[in-house]
């Protein structure tokens, strides 16, 4: 299959990757945390300045392409990693997972490195070849967006909070730009315009007039959220340690993972108490009164956050790293699997909705009708 000419040279920047941590790893033995950070600081320094010198046009352009063409580098090395800690490659990055980030060969960072080198990855591709050909990407930036911050609202404070909390290394003040980078990309992302639809004034009117009963998905979405919500809020009292029998009987039988002293499945579903909950009880707002213009831009947000969460949660609650008395037991896992599959799927299924049919969250003038009234009379 031939490689579109919008990603050529972000690809062969990213594969790069490839070859560079092999050459160091052939001088791991003098290897040391320190050394590591410096090591990654100068590569990634050097690789940016060689996306200036060759992509300076795109950069003038859209800053951001810079950004997307790193992080497809780094997307690159997760993938690598997590397909040695799962050894299906010997010799690439060990030295790194030993003495620069130790966290990253639990289960959670395995598959962390699994979603950033599939689904991120992807997705600075199309970002970069959409800048390089002066198109939009704000839908896909959206999503990127809430991926890579619920990745880090999790992992960092898991390592911190976690067993693995004294196995900090120099490597971990790498993830300063990491945590400054959202802030900034989302701004740009956020201030984009958004794509012109075809809807008249007549035609939003028409489809905000429209009952709950004459929309069903919409109808079949409320109740999903309400569904979550409560799903959401029990989970958040299971890991608060909550004395009833209900919760004993959920973490020890089907989502035993909860109790794993890593961090991770704790972090995530406070996360979703506090965050999640509430985005549920909008939403379901939202998709019942008219007019609701954010939700379009916070689907997407959301559905990437919730898709890299449950990725990385359901594939670390079955992965051998984790140890036996924390992952589902076989008796239970259809019905964990299937629970958290559909937790996963409803955010996308309504950032789908808005993106299908965005006429019932647009705003209309209240100008705008009358002024079409007046031509008429």
């Amino acid at each position: 299959m031939a490689i579109p000419p919008m990603a050529d040279k972000t690809m062969v920047l990213s594969l790069g990757a490839l070859p560079v941590s092999y050459a160091l790893s052939s001088v791991s033995a003098v290897s040391h945390p320190m050394w590591v950070a410096l090591m990654s600081a100068l590569i990634l320094g050097l690789l940016f300045m060689t996306i200036y010198s060759l992509s300076h046009g795109e950069i003038t352009y859209d800053p951001l392409y810079a950004i997307f063409v790193v992080f497809s580098f780094t997307s690159v090395v997760d993938l690598v990693i997590a397909l040695q800690e799962d050894g299906y490659l010997m010799g690439f990055m060990e030295f790194y997972t030993k003495e620069g980030e130790p966290y990253l060969r639990t289960a959670h960072g395995i598959f962390i490195c699994y979603w950033d080198g599939t689904v991120h990855y992807l997705l600075y591709l199309a970002m970069a070849g959409a800048i390089r050909k002066r198109r939009r990407y704000r839908n896909l930036g959206l999503y990127w967006l809430g991926s890579f911050a619920m990745s880090l609202l999790v992992f960092l404070p898991g390592n911190i909070l976690g067993k693995y909390s004294s196995e900090i290394r120099p490597t971990f003040l790498l993830a300063i730009p990491y945590m400054l980078v959202p802030c900034w990309a989302g701004m740009r992302i956020f201030n984009q315009s958004q794509a012109l639809t075809s809807y008249t004034p007549n035609m939003v009117q028409e489809e905000q007039r429209k009952g709950l009963l004459k929309r069903p998905a919409d109808l079949a979405l409320i109740v999903y959220f309400i569904l979550a919500a409560f799903f959401t809020l029990f989970r958040g009292l299971v890991v608060l340690d909550c004395p009833t029998d209900a919760c004993f009987v959920y973490i020890y039988q089907y989502e035993p993972y909860l109790r794993d002293p890593v961090a991770y499945p704790k972090l995530q579903m406070l996360i979703y108490l506090f965050y999640a909950l509430p985005f549920y009880c909008l939403a379901a707002y939202a998709l019942t009164f008219p007019g609701c213009s954010w939700l379009p831009d916070w689907a997407l947000v959301f559905a990437g956050a919730i898709g890299q969460a449950q990725f990385s949660h359901m594939g670390a609650s079955m992965h051998l790293r984790t140890a036996f008395t924390y992952r589902v037991p076989e008796d239970t896992w259809a019905t964990f699997f299937l629970s958290n599959l559909l937790f996963a799927l409803g955010p996308h299924l309504l950032a789908f909705r808005c993106l299908w049919q965005p006429a019932f969250f647009l705003r209309v003038p209240h100008s705008e009708p009358q002024a079409h009234g007046k031509k008429q009379q």
